[in-house]
């Protein structure tokens, strides 16, 4: 038997299996739902590029916030497994009311294949996002870690191999979710009309979010379930809290100054855990640059995602829609990591290079910033095709990748159109009294045509032969394939940051606080996501090529800062400093019990400080 009442298979308890499934089927609705999410805004709620972004990135920000209050509920009140089954719960309903949300029919009462009322769209779908983001953040604190409680202390190397699984559950999840869910966005599905199926692109997240709930609770017999132990987290904010308000009641000069601010903690709280504290803010305060990171890094998903739809995705026998882009990132991921370990980092070790894990921090930074002057200058590209387009054809509408004609008539016959929004396919309806005819065409992105109808049309199924077209304007020459540098160099730097950024943390964090940097670690994702909507609601800068630009040159800005911060840092070994903290309280233990006078000595120190206080605290009244 495991640790607790699973049965043991290969030396693994049999409970894991439900964890895994659980967090590879979570993992797919998560990143299956945010791959089509900025398309939904644009084009179904009808939202610009900027608001479409900037809620996005809000939702996002929120899913990297909620953690904290998480961690902080599973150990402090309901337990790991209980706070799985309630957010999970919640995070379902979430995914279920995006789903609904998107089914246009509920509102199309006139049946013309918009919705009547998009106010209900609007406030489902946020409603929906919200509830979302408190149940992934809620749970992403307590998966890994419960999945962690089920080895016993003997089962070390099983423990690191499950951990191993469990990210490429995370990477596996996210692959696959981003390659199916545009191809069933892609889908036009409807009662009365047919539309874009942005209801089935989210309803196969939510029922893959219904089915990690289930496989959960199937091994609810099996699980270890600690009880809640109290919340680190609270108690550093209390010393912390309690040290800032010590040393402002003894400002004035006639108290002595002490080491560390966080010193004067030391009246009321443990001096291990003063260091241990210590030790976290040294770590934090090298995270206040890292936000700006994740402000380039997570607009993979919204502006390069609103980019690829104006560009041409077909790659011959396939063709890519938008949203799939992004599937070049964690195939990318799977790549890198292995070649970085076992071949890049090795080879910079004995060329005699000191390649720390703050210079890999740095490094990755600069190729982010690469990344988005690669992306500007695809930009270019767009708006010179963009400009041509717009302004060489009287007769065509130009959307992002999506095109509307108009067709030149001659002759007696009238014409109705009708498109069918594909990246290659419209179907024009003509009509003329009570007769009509069809007319289907192949056309690429950006192209603009125009049709001569002949005055002899003869109407029947189809009028292919009676219809002349007209290249005005030739397909967009600006292919997504040029989106790849961009993707490789963001990619490369994620690997070198954020993976590095992590095992650093973990390497320089006290045994009991690692939770506490990783909740610090989830807090910089959130402020680089409100970062990004910051500039996208205030800054308005009108070519998107020069916002790239901008957040290209803020990351350089910011990396310089980064790498002299680093450069006077100072590594630790978190495990010596504890050792040697926990030696000195034995021995002063030992002396105290052979001295018992400095005990009594030592109580009425504290109790002549204590009445001071008190004392300053009447005159303060008084005054």
């Amino acid at each position: 038997m495991g640790k607790g009442k699973s049965k043991v298979v290969c030396g693994y308890p049999l409970s894991i299996f439900f964890i895994v499934v659980n967090e590879f089927c979570e993992r797919f609705s998560y990143y299956g739902m945010r791959a089509v999410l900025v398309l939904y805004f644009k084009y179904f709620l009808r939202w610009d590029d900027d608001l479409a972004t900037s809620i996005y990135h809000t939702f996002v920000a929120l899913c990297y916030l909620t953690p904290i209050l998480g961690a902080i509920v599973a150990d402090s009140w309901l337990g790991k497994f209980k706070t799985i089954i309630y957010l999970s719960i919640v995070y379902a309903v979430g995914q279920v009311a995006m789903a609904v949300s998107a089914i246009h029919d509920i509102t199309d009462s006139d049946r013309d294949g918009t919705p009547d009322s998009m106010t209900f769209h609007i406030v489902l779908s946020m409603v929906g996002l919200f509830l979302i983001a408190l149940g992934t953040g809620g749970i992403k604190p307590c998966v890994a870690a419960f999945g962690g409680d089920q080895f016993g202390e003997h089962q070390d190397r099983q423990r690191r191999t499950f951990f191993s699984v469990f990210y490429l559950c995370i990477n596996g999840g996210s692959l696959l979710s981003t390659i199916i869910t545009p191809v069933l966005r892609a889908q036009e599905c409807g009662i009365y009309s047919k539309q874009k199926c942005y209801s089935l692109a989210f309803g196969v997240p939510a029922a893959l979010m219904v089915v990690a709930l289930v496989v959960f609770i199937i091994g609810s017999g099996m699980y270890y379930k600690a009880e809640p132990q109290g919340n680190i987290m609270l108690d550093v904010c209390k010393c912390i809290g309690f040290a800032i308000k010590n040393r402002y009641r003894h400002r004035s000069k006639q108290y002595p100054k002490r080491q560390h601010w966080m010193d004067w903690a030391e009246e009321k709280y443990d001096k291990l855990l003063i260091a241990q504290i210590k030790m976290v803010l040294k770590v934090l305060f090298l995270y206040i640059p890292l936000p700006m990171f994740w402000t380039l890094f997570d607009q993979k998903g919204s502006r390069w995602t609103l980019q690829a739809t104006t560009m041409d995705g077909n790659f011959g026998a396939l063709v890519i829609q938008p949203d799939q882009m992004q599937t070049v990132n964690p195939i990318l991921i799977l790549t890198l990591v292995p070649i970085m370990d076992s071949l890049i980092y090795p080879l910079i070790k004995k060329c005699g290079l000191n390649f720390t894990p703050l210079k890999r921090m740095t490094v990755g930074m600069l190729l982010a910033a690469i990344a988005f002057v690669c992306a500007a200058l695809v930009q270019i590209q767009i708006d010179v095709s963009t400009k041509q387009l717009l302004h060489s054809s009287p007769y065509i509408l130009s959307g992002q990748g999506f095109i509307y004609f108009k067709l030149t008539i001659k002759g007696k016959a009238n014409s109705d159109s009708t498109t069918v929004h594909n990246t290659d396919k419209a179907t024009f309806t003509l009509r003329s009294g009570s007769q009509s005819c069809e007319y289907s065409t192949n056309f690429g992105f950006g192209s603009s045509y125009t049709f001569f109808i002949h005055s002899t049309l003869v109407f029947g199924s189809n009028c292919q032969d009676s219809v002349t077209a007209v290249e005005d304007i030739k397909p967009n020459s600006v292919h997504m394939a040029l989106q790849i540098p961009q993707y490789f160099f963001i990619t490369a730097g994620e690997v070198m940051f954020s993976v590095t950024g992590l095992e650093f943390s973990y390497s320089q964090a006290p045994s009991n606080m690692k939770a506490v940097l990783q909740a610090g670690w989830l807090f910089t994702v959130a402020i680089g996501n409100f970062i990004v909507l910051i500039v996208a609601e205030l800054a308005k800068i009108p070519k998107q090529w020069a916002e790239y630009v901008l957040f290209a040159s803020l990351l350089v800005a910011v990396c310089v800062i980064f790498s002299i911060m680093a450069y006077f840092y100072t590594y630790i070994d978190p495990t010596e400093i504890e050792a040697q903290f926990k030696k000195k309280i034995n021995e002063d233990d030992e002396d105290d019990k052979s001295k018992p006078g400095k005990a009594e000595v030592e109580m009425v120190k504290r109790d002549s400080i204590k009445c001071h206080d008190e004392y300053d605290k009447a005159t303060q009244t008084k005054m």
